[in-house]
């Protein structure tokens, strides 16, 4: 991956004005849709840490020199797509192409080596015209004012994807005790709405650190490595503004509903940074902390507007995450199978475990259509419903959903999140409307 830079004498004498026409290109603002430092902060940035802990010299100095030493796979780096053509036409015209470093001269000579660059320059020799391996008069330069713009709207559509909105579909969990309640009056509905608020944008700040953390194996993922930051369209600093901001609207807004919320809010995100600093690589924790994760949002809801969480409810609803989160990796697994990856760096799965995950999520499935048949036939249901019979209609759309989420990914048909493909899939909204239906029947 990383080829030897190579070297060039400043004090060279330049070359002649009859010698090849030059480009420069700024790294950073330019090439690369990312900024340097944080790549190599990132990178590893529980080992940059450490090093920096037990180097015995603290300070910005210490750490920047921690950093230039870090690795970086020059290979997967978000470089500009179209900085890059220019440079490699100019290239194939008999240009000679140099890069313009301010700082970490060892990455920047190993990226231009990487790319089969000419070499480095600073951009104070380049701007006094001295000591530079060609002459200034023949060049050409491409900096960040030369690049395009972005628009308002792109920015947005980029920040909506890199707080994930589609994925506060899952936050409509909080409603579930509400409508099982059947508490559905202004107050409830606004508290209830006020915990999804808090809970997407803490969910929000923690998919930014998690985006962050995963910087390396994303850009190496088949569709991870589209998301805002691996690709470059974010910034690692706007994340890193972003995350504390996310992070103190949701304190802000639990402190609005009751303490006990918070205190619920606040489990969620321990688990979900601990979920993302080491769960995740965890075998089968990973599936149980998910499923926690799911019942966490289910537990608040109930909280935030002061109803009593049933028993069956908290059963039922452990068994179905659980099936989900492993229908969910079953869906990575397989799609890497079916792309010729190799067993994924970031994860305590290999693509042998296909089966044994598949019947798994399965049995989980009908553990929780059996949990809800058993509350169907209990005396629970008798206070809520007037006619609870008709509850028997949804066993087998709970039957028919499960087998679809499974049939689908088995043929590697679910690329999302098997919550977020509920959403987008129509023969699944057909199913949760006409359960939404048969409920508001039964009552």
């Amino acid at each position: 991956m990383e080829q030897p830079a190579r070297q060039y004498d400043s004090r060279a004498p330049a070359p002649s004005a009859a010698a090849a026409p030059t480009l420069v290109v700024d790294l950073e603002g330019a090439l690369l849709r990312s900024e340097l430092l944080m790549e190599a902060l990132f990178s590893a940035p529980g080992r940059m840490l450490a090093r920096f802990g037990a180097g015995g010299r603290p300070g910005m100095a210490a750490l920047t020199e921690i950093l230039a030493r870090a690795k970086l796979d020059y290979a997967h780096l978000p470089y500009d797509s179209d900085v890059l053509n220019q440079a490699l036409a100019a290239r194939a015209r008999g240009a000679r192409i140099y890069l313009v470093a301010g700082r970490f001269a060892d990455h920047a000579a190993a990226i231009a080596a990487h790319l089969g660059f000419d070499g480095v320059v600073t951009p104070t020799d380049l701007a006094a015209g001295t000591m530079l391996p060609f002459d200034r008069g023949a060049i050409d330069r491409i900096d960040g004012r030369s690049t395009s713009r972005v628009s308002w709207k792109t920015r947005a559509k980029i920040w909506a994807k890199a707080l994930r909105v589609y994925q506060y579909a899952k936050n409509t969990l909080v409603f579930v005790p509400v409508i099982t309640a059947h508490q559905l009056n202004l107050p409830t509905l606004f508290y209830a709405l006020l915990a999804f608020m808090a809970f997407s944008a803490c969910a929000s700040g923690a998919y930014l650190m998690n985006d962050l953390l995963d910087l390396s194996a994303d850009r190496q993922h088949p569709t991870k490595r589209h998301r805002a930051l691996a690709a470059g369209d974010l910034k690692i600093s706007s994340a890193l503004l972003a995350i504390p901001a996310l992070w103190l609207f949701a304190l802000v807004a639990s402190l609005c509903i009751s303490p006990l919320f918070l205190g619920v809010l606040g489990a969620y995100l321990v688990t979900t940074i601990a979920y993302s600093l080491a769960l995740k690589r965890k075998m089968l924790v990973d599936v149980v902390t998910l499923s926690g994760l799911y019942s966490l949002r289910i537990i608040a809801g109930a909280v935030g507007v002061g109803v009593v969480l049933s028993e069956w409810l908290l059963i039922f609803s452990l068994f179905v995450f659980t099936s989900l989160a492993l229908i969910k990796r079953f869906s990575e697994l397989s799609m890497r199978e079916s792309a010729g990856l190799a067993d994924p760096s970031n994860r305590d799965y290999r693509i042998t475990d296909l089966q044994i995950i598949a019947a798994m999520a399965a049995a989980s499935a009908m553990n929780a259509v059996t949990v809800f048949s058993l509350y169907v036939s209990s005396t629970a249901v008798m206070p809520l419903y007037s006619r609870p019979w008709m509850l028997w209609l949804l066993t087998p759309l709970l039957l028919y959903w499960f087998g679809r989420a499974l049939m689908m990914a088995h043929r590697r048909e679910m690329p999302d999140d098997p919550i977020i493909y509920a959403f987008r899939d129509g023969p699944s909204r057909i199913a949760v409307a006409a359960m939404i239906c048969i409920m508001l029947a039964a009552i």
